[in-house]
């Protein structure tokens, strides 16, 4: 504080005083001191939430904290996701299928399963919770016309606008699914088809919460692995399809122009309309 005292500056108020700070060390200096002082780091974790969901305050813009002080970044929020993943599997494997194990959830056949719905709501919604958190990262920016909007002072970051995107993106899909089948007269194939999606998203959306630890917590290069990232999800959608396909309940419809039809319409189009949203 000695340096505030010395100054010939004039302070207005508590922003004056964090700017002149700032202004007056450089990033080196000040990185020390929040590693040797338990103040400086408690005073930015609060500023950092406080920015995060209220950006318009103008204290927080005078400091800008942020782009100043260099911190490591901290992967506690992936964790908390992933454990409230996890407590939703436990709830229907216990709960919803009566104690079964995986491998009995997986091969169950469709007379003997219970609880159909619900087990399909807790999957789709783990999967997309679990896309998004991994696919966020890569996302280059938030549209202006979405950064813009605030609810309460908060706004969409990266995480919260790949979470939207994908929700609406999937339940798009599934309404239009539903009609697809009731159009085509085949509605009873209909309890099949999200019977199979289920235990399809199970198992994908395990491998995607293997792949946020190793993605968050094995520092790992993110640009590398970008592509690999890409081929595998092609390899699901391939797989997916050919799944669909070929399984024993023949979920897809017996004719194989309404095949094609909705893997195009419902299947293809509407992954590369989610990649230009996100990417794009």
């Amino acid at each position: 504080m000695i340096f505030l005292l010395q100054s010939k500056h004039r302070f207005n108020d508590v922003s004056d005083v964090f700017f002149f700070v700032i202004s007056r060390y450089d990033d080196e200096f000040l990185h020390f001191r929040c590693k040797d002082s338990v103040f400086p780091l408690l005073l930015f974790r609060v500023f950092k939430i406080i920015s995060t969901f209220a950006k318009k305050i103008p204290l927080i813009l005078a400091l800008n904290i942020i782009s100043t002080i260099r911190i490591p970044e901290n992967n506690d929020w992936v964790i908390f996701i992933l454990l409230g993943c996890g407590f939703l599997y436990l709830f229907m494997i216990i709960s919803l299928q009566r104690d079964a194990t995986i491998r009995e959830f997986l091969l169950q056949p469709f007379e003997d399963s219970s609880n159909q719905i619900l087990s399909w709501m807790i999957v789709s919604l783990v999967y997309c919770i679990s896309l998004s958190v991994l696919v966020s990262q890569y996302i280059p920016f938030v549209p202006q016309i979405v950064a813009e909007k605030e609810i309460l002072g908060y706004q969409l970051n990266k995480i919260g606008y790949t979470m939207l995107s994908v929700f609406l993106f999937y339940f798009g899909r599934m309404i239009l699914s539903y009609l697809f089948y009731q159009s085509i007269a085949d509605s009873r194939k209909w309890p099949l088809f999200y019977f199979a999606a289920t235990k399809f998203y199970f198992v994908v959306s395990l491998i995607l919460m293997a792949l946020i630890i190793v993605h968050y917590y094995f520092g790992i290069n993110k640009a590398e692995v970008f592509p690999y990232y890409i081929l595998g999800l092609c390899c699901i959608f391939a797989f997916k399809n050919l799944f669909y396909l070929f399984h024993p309940q023949k979920v897809f419809p017996s004719e194989w122009y309404y095949k094609i039809l909705y893997i195009c319409t419902l299947q293809f189009v509407p992954l590369l309309a989610l990649w230009k949203l996100l990417f794009f």
